[in-house]
């Protein structure tokens, strides 16, 4: 019996993969657990490794195309075994068992049916009428899972909204806007049209990825729905240069490893997120969420989009595990290799954006989390010093976004001393 190959759930928030390349052809033989394909998910592109040995009989669907999971992808045969007469009707059957169940039909008005909880309320003859698409379900309807989830809960019909997201998407913010059932159950806030760019001809426009979707839906919803404020604070960066100067020397003699700044910042962070725990934390709706460990995301920018792998635990983590953990993660990254698990875990999130150049920037909260912390570059400056004199020393800022719901300014202001602090005695993140 032919082996049929499915899409791959691949991170914990993908409803559909895109097949980005085969990397094996029909007619290859093929081992368990040898790649057979990228597939790219909301997060990144990873390798997808064969569950089945055999031979490639059939590669179902063609590179670029997206489909939902677990719809069939290839068909492998087994040792010896003989292409089916009917293979394209197993196809069929599988993409058949694979699509989701269709929604069962709303009763008619007047048909005797049950009514709902509560009628719905009068229209006001200006309001515009909700444009139902076709019969297809809430599981086909172009939305974010989260706003899958929340309509699920909340019983919000979603082929009655509008998406205000990225293509027409409706995101977490058109279902918390709209009436239970959708937009038929009553009135219902209108989603603002998104403004179109005005392109021409010689214009290119190219279609986005799964992962720059999702990094606009996400993003998106930070600054429409978290409340931020933003601190920055300038920091004497001398004795850390200095500091890190004199253990690379020292390393190199012994072949120790090789410390980056962003090493030393991480840590700082972690120290201070330590020393001020009201900072490592989440909004949940009507609670807020103190996390007991640190999981440190660290922004890294890849080729085709930003991600932002965890350090989990990394309280418990030295500066050597910590550089090596990061050094692992951006390898990684820029080889595809990172896993769903690589992304689970995160409480706060780091972006350092020094080595481009930038002085200071503030950056968008990584949401759920309610903090994230920029780092800019270092740069000669003319200081004075303790005994009132000009000379040139290294200064970098440092900003925090916070989620005012979650933080306050002082609370801020306070985790970011306790970062100079580290900083400008670096030797501390030893102790």
């Amino acid at each position: 019996m032919p082996k049929i190959i499915e899409m791959p759930k691949l991170s914990d928030t993908m409803t559909e993969g895109t097949l980005a390349k085969w990397t094996v052809k029909e007619g290859d033989k093929v081992t368990t657990g040898q790649t057979i394909a990228d597939v790219e998910t909301d997060k990144a592109t990873m390798e997808y490794a064969s569950p089945f040995e055999g031979t490639v009989l059939k590669l179902i669907i063609e590179p670029g195309l997206k489909v939902p999971l677990n719809s069939p992808i290839a068909v492998i045969l087994e040792e010896d075994e003989e292409a089916p007469a009917n293979l394209d009707e197993l196809i069929a059957k599988a993409k058949a068992a694979s699509a989701p169940a269709p929604k069962p039909e709303k009763p008619a008005a007047g048909s005797g049916a049950k009514k709902a909880v509560s009628a719905p309320g009068p229209r006001l003859p200006s309001a515009p009428q909700p444009t139902r698409r076709a019969a297809a379900g809430n599981a086909r309807v172009k939305a974010s899972p989260l706003a899958k989830k929340i309509a699920d809960e909340r019983g919000v019909d979603l082929t009655t909204l509008d998406g205000s997201g990225p293509g027409g998407r409706i995101v977490r913010a058109d279902v918390e806007n709209a009436p239970v059932g959708g937009a038929s159950g009553g009135s219902r806030v209108a989603a603002t049209p998104a403004i179109r760019p005005t392109y021409g001809p010689e214009d290119e426009r190219v279609a986005t990825s799964s992962m720059r979707n999702i990094i606009a839906e996400r993003l998106l919803a930070s600054k429409t729905q978290i409340p931020h404020f933003y601190l920055q604070m300038e920091v004497d960066a001398g004795p850390l240069m200095e500091f890190r100067a004199h253990l690379n020397a020292s390393n190199e003699k012994s072949g120790g490893n090789k410390y980056t700044v962003n090493d030393f910042i991480l840590k700082a962070v972690i120290r201070a997120a330590q020393a001020q725990p009201a900072i490592n934390a989440a909004w949940d709706g009507d609670a807020i969420v103190k996390f007991k460990s640190v999981g440190l995301s660290v922004a890294i920018a890849i080729d085709d989009g930003l991600v932002t792998p965890v350090i989990k635990q990394a309280e418990k983590k030295t500066l050597l595990e910590i550089s090596q953990s990061v050094k692992d993660l951006a390898g990684k990254a820029k080889n595809k290799k990172l896993s769903p698990d690589d992304f689970a875990g995160g409480t706060i999130t780091v972006s350092n954006l020094g080595a481009f150049g930038i002085d200071q920037f503030a950056a968008i909260i990584n949401p759920p989390q309610a903090a994230i912390v920029a780092i800019g570059s270092i740069r000669n400056a003319p200081v004075v010093n303790d005994k009132g004199q000009i000379v040139v020393g290294q200064r970098m800022w440092v900003g925090l976004s916070g989620d005012h719901r979650v933080v306050d300014g002082a609370v801020a202001a306070t985790f970011l001393a306790e970062m100079r602090k580290l900083i400008e005695s670096p030797a501390l993140m030893l102790v």
